[in-house]
């Protein structure tokens, strides 16, 4: 059998990150544009406060792509002067993080019960989000790992996990740290945000991706740095499977360990939360590196690179159109809601319906992202 094995090099790159990219971006927009929110298939819904669903994982491992691909792109800003380096990584930080901002404030106007149109208050809009996270987290993975290399993003990858679970001790209720209303990281998100610029889907102003819990993210960010920098040295081969394998379960067993102390919980972003999707996510990786990259089972794989080669447009257009799909009138419903009645609640079960919905959904943004693959159209912010 002969293997692919990666020479270490900035453009080198391989197809089981890509997929793995994809399949990630595939998932999101099914878990994101469900048919009927009060209809979903338990593995299909985040878990209520503390526990661990399927959904959680994505996020995460939409982080631990990013820092995957910095593990090729980090030698060449290394190179950098820190001016360079700030210059070319807080664009990309700031225009990321307004991305994400526009999309929460889309489609920019408001109509009132009179019919009047009129220009949302800007100064409401929720101000963090996915893509805001998605920012921060690769900001300071690459700060940390620019000042302080391998042997800095360990150090403080140890720090951030335990310094936050130290924060949210101290600071939170006495007799409920970790939970919903009086955790440190809501504490901190009223003072610094405001209420009317967080997220309100629990009830409350709560923001799952405010100020706080962004610091164990960014350890999401540089796990996948550390251990695509590992594939890189070991290359396609059945060590690296051994190596990736074992450490994502050492990491699912800790996770649980810590569980019982400090609950895992994607809402807060604990830090035994981190611990068990970089477990999962070394598994996932090492399980598609064997599976592409050595036993060369490729016929698949092309769904997942369509969106794995432009992730960002993607998943931003996945925003866009089921909002113009809400927008859009037809009859006395909206264009979102006619399709739906028409083509899935009409002769299917309610869950099988808001499942087939979000399905054919992210199917249609594959179609276009087919169409940019076939045009050679790739947008990289």
């Amino acid at each position: 059998m002969t293997q692919n094995v990666i020479s270490p090099g900035l453009n080198n790159r391989y197809l089981a990150l890509d997929v793995l990219r994809g399949l990630t971006i595939a998932f999101m927009i099914v878990v994101n544009t469900a048919g009927d929110w009060s209809n979903l298939f338990a593995p299909l819904a985040h878990a209520k406060w503390h526990g661990f669903t399927p959904t959680d994982l994505v996020f995460p491992t939409f982080l631990f792509v990013v820092g995957n691909a910095m593990s090729f792109s980090m030698k060449k800003l290394q190179q950098m002067s820190p001016g360079d380096f700030f210059k070319k990584v807080g664009k990309r930080t700031l225009l990321i993080f307004l991305i994400g901002w526009l999309l929460n404030a889309f489609p920019f106007y408001e109509t009132t019960d009179s019919g009047a149109i009129s220009l949302i208050d800007f100064t409401q809009v929720r101000l963090f989000g996915v893509l805001q996270r998605i920012a921060l987290c690769y900001f300071f993975g690459a700060v940390v790992l620019y000042y302080g290399g391998i042997r800095g993003a360990w150090i403080f990858s140890g720090l951030a996990l335990f310094g936050y679970w130290l924060i949210m001790y101290i600071f939170g209720d006495s007799t409920d740290p970790y939970g919903l209303t009086g955790n440190a990281a809501i504490k901190l998100n009223l003072a610094v945000i405001g209420a009317e610029r967080m997220y309100g889907g629990e009830g409350i102003p709560f923001d799952p991706e405010g100020i706080l819990s962004t610091l164990p993210g960014i350890v999401n960010v540089i796990a996948g740095y550390l251990v695509g920098k590992m594939i890189q040295n070991f290359g396609n081969t059945i060590e690296t499977i051994k190596r990736l394998l074992v450490g994502g379960l050492i990491l699912i067993v800790l996770a649980y360990i810590w569980d019982i102390f400090f609950p895992i919980n994607k809402k807060i972003w604990t830090s035994s939360y981190v611990l068990l999707t970089v477990g999962i996510d070394m598994l996932l990786i090492g399980v598609l590196i064997a599976a592409i990259e050595i036993k060369n089972w490729r016929g698949w794989t092309y769904f997942f690179e369509v969106f794995g080669r432009n992730p960002l447009i993607l998943y931003v257009l996945s925003g866009l159109v089921i909002t113009l799909f809400y927008m859009i009138p037809v009859g006395e419903t909206s264009l979102k809601g006619f399709i739906y009645s028409s083509f899935f609640t009409s002769w299917l079960a309610p869950k099988t319906a808001s499942f087939l919905f979000a399905f054919s959904y992210m199917l249609l943004i594959w179609l276009i992202g087919l169409w940019m693959d076939k045009r050679k159209i790739y947008i990289k912010v």
